[in-house]
């Protein structure tokens, strides 16, 4: 007899794999496995059997991180004491990917509860955005929120009947939001493949939304399930070894798209494009690749975090500086100066509305993308 109650890691309607699930969230045992090739990439197993770690590793990467800003106030308020705990109180279902848990005998069905088709709470994500209007009725769990990761503040919406994310920004200049939407005018002029940012104010406060790039029928698989699905060899670099594990799995121009990935941070000279903010998208029925995902999360950038706009920061994934990175790109027949001749006029007018950030910085921004627009430019031989 199970000491903990059992669900079933569900693909859709595809059972994957039998667990315990003790009241902490963790996966206490597997008990039975259904379909090995449905199970979340990047699962090791041996001897047909997933390994607990890895999966307990998959379904921690799923809950609201600890270093969400003001995350022990939210979980006080649920009356929860981690947000692992969050997970099981909405099946674990996400936007991003078609993963679930079904605990055993419910008889409960994809189509009746996930959250692309099916209504969902906002109590979770106006908690976080420290809103509480519920009065006395009880807190209703059922909400994405529980499994978005991140530090940002951020929640879903439904928003004429679209899936819509909201984020705020961080510290004194909350520059994030017109970051997100700096980078997105950059992308469709250069017809980069990228999700588009809307920026809104509440009480004089900047967010951006964006509409769930992720459908009924696709998922979003993380960069970091792919790169270590397989062992990296000590003669290959990070990126070969990446290039490798895509080739591999048959994901399509993953060469090109991060060339123009890469292009893109070095223009906006992005911190914090790690492993875990790109991806990929495959049908989840089938398992086919479609190829990269839109580019998105692009805030930590524009100099966010430095102590002066235009010096060299430290930049993620396959390389430490902007420099050594923009040395990987081969191909840069995307890249059109011309396409940038206005992005004074874009900087500016996008930094318009902010309260928060001086007229002076938003200036040595414009400066010191310029600098790099014509750096880029000298490197593609225009």
């Amino acid at each position: 007899m199970a000491e903990y109650p059992v669900f079933t890691l569900m693909h859709k309607n595809i059972p994957t794999v039998d667990l315990e699930i003790d009241s902490n969230g963790f996966i206490y045992h597997i008990l039975k496995i259904h379909d090995e090739k449905h199970l979340p990439p990047g699962i090791s197993t041996a001897k047909n059997t997933p390994d607990r770690d890895s999966l307990n590793e998959w379904l921690r990467s799923r809950s609201i991180p600890a270093s969400r800003m003001g995350i022990q106030e939210v979980l006080e308020k649920l009356s929860v004491k981690t947000p692992e705990q969050l997970i099981t109180k909405c099946f674990g279902l996400s936007l991003s990917d078609q993963y679930w848990l079904s605990p055993k005998g419910s008889g409960l069905k994809w189509e009746n509860i996930n959250f692309f088709t099916n209504p969902f709470s906002t109590d979770v994500g106006n908690i976080l955005f420290g809103q509480d209007p519920r009065g006395d009725r009880q807190i209703d769990l059922l909400s994405p929120d529980n499994t978005s990761d991140g530090w940002l503040q951020k929640k879903w919406i439904i928003q004429e009947g679209r899936r819509c994310l909201i984020k705020g920004g961080s510290a004194y200049f909350k520059q994030e939001p017109y970051n997100e939407v700096i980078a997105g005018e950059i992308m469709k002029r250069l017809g980069i493949p990228h999700v588009e940012y809307r920026l809104i104010q509440d009480q004089g406060v900047p967010f951006c939304v964006c509409d769930n790039f992720v459908t009924a029928e696709t998922e979003l698989i993380p960069a970091a399930r792919v790169k270590d699905l397989f062992k990296r060899n000590n003669s290959d670099s990070r990126l070969t070894h990446f290039l490798k594990c895509c080739d591999i799995l048959g994901i399509p121009d993953v060469a090109s798209s991060l060339d123009q990935m890469l292009a893109l941070d070095f223009l906006i000279s992005n911190e914090d494009r790690h492993f875990h903010n790109f991806g990929f998208l495959r049908k989840a029925e089938t398992l086919e690749w479609i190829g990269m995902a839109p580019i998105y999360d692009s805030g930590t950038s524009l100099w966010l975090n430095a102590e002066r706009v235009g010096q060299s920061v430290q930049c993620k994934p396959f390389r430490k500086t902007h420099d050594e990175q923009i040395a990987l790109v081969k191909d840069f027949s995307r890249f059109d100066p011309e396409r940038l001749s206005d992005i004074e006029e874009v900087i500016l007018s996008t930094f318009s509305s902010s309260r928060t950030i001086p007229a002076e910085r938003q200036k040595d921004i414009v400066a010191a993308v310029k600098v790099r627009i014509l750096r880029l430019e000298k490197m593609a031989g225009r």
